[in-house]
């Protein structure tokens, strides 16, 4: 049985800004089409002055904040991210595909100043989606006009990286690649005029095969197995900012689509290569649905590219790892437990836990509490294990919760509960009631008391 993942990814070179007001358009939180399952948002040029990083080496920087603010309250866990300086990769979804994505590994590759330095190059996140290797590169790429080929090169660097964990495969060798960021290819040939006058009249098409990696893609192989959606829509750089004119400065940049988003299917490269290539082994495909900019946002001197994916897979992995549930009605005036039980092998540690989650939790540390699987165990069978959680640890005020076992092995969460609710601790409750009734009681006195002077 096929399942369609709805994948909405973001490149967007923010300039060193700070996240702008609203974001509703960008991740088509507005659409009424079905909601997104993943969304992937890979940004270039976030503020990296030294005193800005330092802190975001200790804290979570600004615009993951402002994103998760965001997407939480609508269901979605920050699953990975990492950063590099100014590029940042951030990847969200859905609580219900949790336990079907596993390992989950993230890498950088400096390709400025020779390698050392980390103003450029790309940083990426890879995972097993339903059994299906996905892989997404996020990179900036040099600058100007007559550096197409250190572009190249700096590309081919960052494919070639190898994950330092054991059993995780090639860049390539990923069932789906996603390559995006601000890649800074050029117009080349065509002056500035004529680039201008051909935007104004919506001929794009013009200009396409003067675009730099187009052109790079007839002559390099190992980019002709990359495919992008037609570029219908304005060139992306360089603007003035908070506006939609291209740029008035002394320098006058001819407009570009710096920045982009293609992908590669690995069985589609197979294909092309082998004879005997069977429709029944391809298993994963990936349609594209749109692929925009979104030109209200003026915070940066690049417009914002969206792309709206449909990966359509046969799941190879139908069962979670672990399935867990709360014991009988949870109330924070008493001991509580919990229940689970894992798959015949699930490769189980002392460091495994269970953690209690606000409905809105952030990401995998954002528990209220949690309890260690062995220390806190109190009975097992062959079935199920019973884990215990003190009262102490209950947030008094209940409210909505959910339970997600946490796999230090696999170093991610492999089993999510149904959300349920906690029942308040009504004697405190109670006495807070009573303490705030107290208070009110005594108002009126003071009032009369101050209205004597």
């Amino acid at each position: 049985m096929l399942f369609v993942c709805r994948l909405h990814l973001v490149t967007w070179n923010v300039g060193t800004a700070s996240p702008p007001p609203d974001v509703t358009s960008l991740l088509q939180l507005d659409s009424l089409s079905p909601s997104m399952d993943i969304y992937v948002i890979g940004l270039q040029e976030v503020n990296s002055r030294i005193t800005n990083f330092l802190s975001d080496l200790v804290f979570d920087d600004p615009w993951s904040i402002f994103f998760m603010s965001v997407l939480s309250p609508l269901g979605y866990i920050k699953l990975s991210s990492i950063r590099m300086q100014g590029l940042l990769l951030l990847i969200f979804v859905k609580h219900a595909h949790l336990p079907f994505i596993r390992d989950v590994h993230t890498h950088y590759t400096r390709t400025g100043l020779y390698g050392y330095w980390g103003n450029k190059g790309g940083v990426t996140i890879r995972m097993s989606l339903y059994g299906h290797t996905i892989c997404f590169i996020n990179c900036h790429l040099p600058a100007h006009m007559e550096n197409t080929e250190q572009r190249l090169d700096d590309f081919e660097k960052i494919l070639e990286m190898q994950f330092e964990e054991e059993n995780i495969p090639s860049t390539l060798d990923h069932d789906v690649l996603f390559w995006f960021g601000d890649l800074n290819f050029r117009i080349a040939d065509y002056g500035i005029h004529f680039v201008r006058e051909s935007i104004n009249n919506k001929r794009y098409n013009l200009l396409w095969d003067k675009d730099q990696l187009n052109m790079a893609k007839k002559k390099e192989a190992f980019l002709q197995e990359f495919i992008e959606g037609p570029l219908q829509f304005k060139p992306t750089y360089k603007f003035d900012l908070h506006s939609d004119v291209y740029d008035t400065s002394e320098k006058k940049r001819k407009p570009a689509w710096t920045d982009r988003i293609l992908w590669r299917v690995k069985s589609l490269c197979q294909r092309a290569s082998e004879d005997d290539f069977s429709e029944e082994e391809q298993t994963i495909s990936v349609t594209l649905n749109n692929y925009i900019s979104h030109m209200s946002y003026g915070i940066s001197d690049h417009k914002p590219v969206t792309g709206t994916f449909g990966l359509e897979l046969k799941p190879l992995l139908s069962d979670p790892l672990v399935t867990l549930c709360p014991e009988g009605e949870w109330s924070a005036e008493h001991d509580v437990f919990i229940s689970y039980s894992a798959v015949p092998g699930f490769p189980s540690s002392a460091w495994d836990w269970i953690g209690l989650f606000k409905v809105t939790f952030r990401h995998a540390n954002d528990y209220v509490t949690y309890a260690w699987v062995e220390d806190d165990e109190i009975s097992s069978n062959e079935d199920s294990k019973l884990v215990y959680m003190s009262a102490a640890e209950i947030p008094d005020m209940g409210g909505e919760f959910l339970l997600c076992y946490y796999s230090n092995n696999l170093q991610s969460i492999v089993g999510i509960s149904q959300p349920f609710q906690i029942q308040p601790n009504r004697t405190l409750i109670g006495k807070d009631l009573a303490q705030e009734q107290n208070t009110w009681m005594q108002k009126p006195d003071n009032l009369e008391s101050h209205n004597e002077f």
